[in-house]
C-alpha cells in the first residue's frame, strides 16, 4: 500500500495534493527507481477518490519525467530522481496546517509600500466582459503583428481622454503605447542618452529611474525639491549646462508629494527653451487628488518641449502593464523604431480592451469610486499618525496620490532601525533610499496606503507606536 493522505478541507486541489506527495516520495527516495506505482483503480479505492484524479496526477508526473509508462504494465519510477532536501521542503509546505496559515496571517507584516492601488477593488467583472467581447469581435489584424506605437483605436480614445482630464494636447500619432511606465522611461533613455550626457533630475526621485538613466552612462545632476516640488531657482546656468532633458514629477512629486506651482512651471519651460533641451514629465498618479481638482499637465503648456509619460499601473493595476509616451512630433519616428526593437509592440488585445474600458466611461467611474476609498484611507492614516505621535511627526504630500511622507523629529531611519521595525511587523520605506545627495532626508519615510485596509493601517501605526515606546 502506498501511504498518502488526502485532505478535502484544504484549498489545494486533490490532484495537486496527490501529485505533490508522490513527487516528494520519489525525490526523497521512498519510491525507488524502477518501483511500480499502484494501479489507478487500486489507489482510487484506497483513497476513496475518483480514478480521474489519480490518472491526472500520474499524467503530470509522467509529463515531467518522474515516472515512466510501460504499455500493458503500468507506471514505474524513473531513474535519477533522488533529491532529498527538496522533497523535505515540499513535504513541510504540503502538511502545513490551517492553524499555521491563520497564525501567519495574523502576524504578517503590514507593508506600507507606495504606488500599489487597491487591488481588491479592481473591476474584474467589467474588465472580464470587455476582454471577452474583444476576443470575440476584434479584427483579425489584432491577432497578428501590429504597429510598434500601438493600436490606433486606443490612441484616438486616449488622446481625447487625456485632453479632457489632464489638459494634454496631442494627436493620436504622437502617442506610443508601452508596457508600463518603466518601458517608457527605458525608451527615453535609449533614444536621448549616451555616455557623457547630462540629466537634470529632481532629488529625491525614484531609485529605479536613477538606475535607468545612469545605466546609459549619463550623469545625473540633482536639483533639490521642497514641499512644492522642483526648486527651479536651483537649476544650473542654461548656457553652460546643456542637459539632454530635465526630469520632473510636477503634479505629485515622488516621493515628497509637492505640486509644482504655475510660476515654477513657467520658469522650467523658459529654462528648457534657453537650454535647448526637453522636459520629461512623469504623471504617474495625478488622477488621485483629494482636496482640489486634478492639476493640468505641464505638457499642455508646451507640447513641443515636453515628453509626457503616463501609466495605468497606479490607476487600475500594475499587472496590466499598460503605459504610454506622448512625444513632440519630431521624436515620434525614433521612438517607434526603439519600441519595435524593444518588444515589437504592446499586446494588442489588451489595448483594445483598455480602449473600450475608457470609451464606455468605466475608467472615470472607477477612478471616482476608488478616489473616495483612498481619501478615507488617507484620512485614517494621517489622523492615526497624528494621534499616535502628535507634534513629533509632520506629514508631507497628503493632498494627492497613494502615499504620504512622514517626517519624525529626531529619528534617523538607518537600515538597522528599519530592520528592527520590520521585526515588529511593519515595513517602511526611507526617503533616503531615493536621494542622490545623501543626508538631507534621513528622518522621513514613505508610507503607502492604497492597498491597505483601514484595519491594517490602524494595526501598522499601533505597532510602530509600540516600537518607539519600547525603544
Amino acid at each position: 500500500m502506498l501511504y498518502v493522505t488526502i485532505d478535502r478541507g484544504k484549498s489545494l486541489p486533490l490532484i495537486r495534493q496527490l501529485y505533490t506527495q508522490l513527487r516528494s516520495k520519489i525525490l526523497q527516495g521512498e519510491l525507488h527507481a524502477g518501483e511500480k506505482l499502484p494501479s489507478t483503480r487500486k489507489l482510487s479505492e484506497e483513497l476513496c477518490i475518483s480514478r480521474n484524479v489519480i490518472l491526472e496526477a500520474y499524467e503530470q508526473l509522467l509529463a515531467e519525467g518522474y515516472i515512466e509508462g510501460r504499455r500493458g504494465s503500468g507506471y514505474y519510477v524513473a531513474a535519477g530522481m533522488y533529491l532529498e532536501q527538496q522533497a523535505r521542503q515540499e513535504a513541510s509546505l504540503m502538511f502545513s496546517t490551517d492553524e499555521d496559515e491563520a497564525e501567519s496571517s495574523d502576524s504578517r507584516i503590514i507593508d506600507f509600500r507606495s504606488g500599489v492601488p487597491a487591488l481588491e477593488h479592481f473591476p474584474r467583472a467589467v474588465w472580464g466582459k470587455i476582454v471577452q467581447r474583444v476576443c470575440q469581435e476584434a479584427p483579425l489584424s489584432a491577432l497578428g503583428y501590429n504597429r510598434p506605437e500601438g493600436r490606433l483605436e486606443l490612441r484616438r480614445i486616449l488622446s481625447r481622454y487625456l485632453y479632457r482630464t489632464r489638459g494634454v494636447q496631442c494627436e493620436p500619432d504622437q502617442i506610443v503605447m508601452t508596457s508600463g511606465a518603466t518601458q517608457a522611461l527605458t525608451l527615453i533613455a535609449k533614444v536621448l542618452l549616451r555616455p557623457g550626457c547630462r540629466v537634470l533630475i529632481e532629488d529625491p526621485i525614484t531609485q529605479d529611474i536613477q538606475t535607468i538613466f545612469s545605466a546609459t552612462g549619463a550623469s545625473l545632476d540633482p536639483v533639490p525639491t521642497d514641499t512644492w516640488g522642483l526648486q527651479t531657482e536651483q537649476l544650473p546656468d542654461p548656457a553652460g549646462s546643456r542637459p539632454s532633458f530635465v526630469f520632473v514629477t510636477p503634479s505629485h512629486q515622488f516621493p515628497l508629494g509637492g505640486t509644482l506651482p504655475i510660476q515654477r512651471r513657467l520658469q522650467l519651460i523658459q529654462y528648457a527653451r534657453q537650454a535647448g533641451c526637453y522636459i520629461v514629465e512623469d504623471d504617474y498618479d495625478s488622477e488621485f487628488r483629494y482636496d482640489s481638482p486634478p492639476i493640468s499637465s505641464l505638457q499642455g503648456l508646451d507640447p513641443q518641449r515636453v515628453i509626457y509619460v503616463g501609466s495605468f499601473s497606479k490607476i487600475l493595476s500594475p499587472g496590466l502593464r499598460l503605459g504610454y509616451l506622448i512625444l513632440p512630433p519630431e521624436l515620434v519616428q525614433r521612438y517607434q523604431e526603439a519600441k519595435w526593437f524593444s518588444d515589437l509592440h504592446t499586446p494588442s488585445l489588451d489595448q483594445l480592451a483598455l480602449g473600450l474600458f475608457i470609451e464606455e466611461g468605466h475608467l472615470e467611474k472607477y477612478v471616482n469610486r476608488v478616489k473616495k476609498l483612498y481619501k478615507k484611507r488617507r484620512k485614517c492614516l494621517v489622523d492615526t499618525l497624528q494621534q499616535a505621535f502628535a507634534d513629533r511627526v509632520s506629514i508631507w504630500g497628503a493632498s494627492a496620490g497613494l502615499h504620504i511622507v512622514a517626517a519624525f523629529a529626531g529619528i534617523r531611519f538607518t537600515p538597522e532601525l528599519l530592520a528592527q521595525i520590520e521585526a515588529c511587523g511593519v515595513q517602511l520605506y526611507p526617503v533616503e533610499d531615493h536621494t542622490i545627495v545623501k543626508g538631507r532626508h534621513q528622518e522621513k519615510v514613505i508610507i503607502g496606503y492604497g492597498n491597505l485596509s483601514e484595519t491594517e493601517i490602524l494595526m501598522g501605526v499601533a505597532r510602530l507606536k509600540d516600537f518607539f515606546i519600547k525603544s
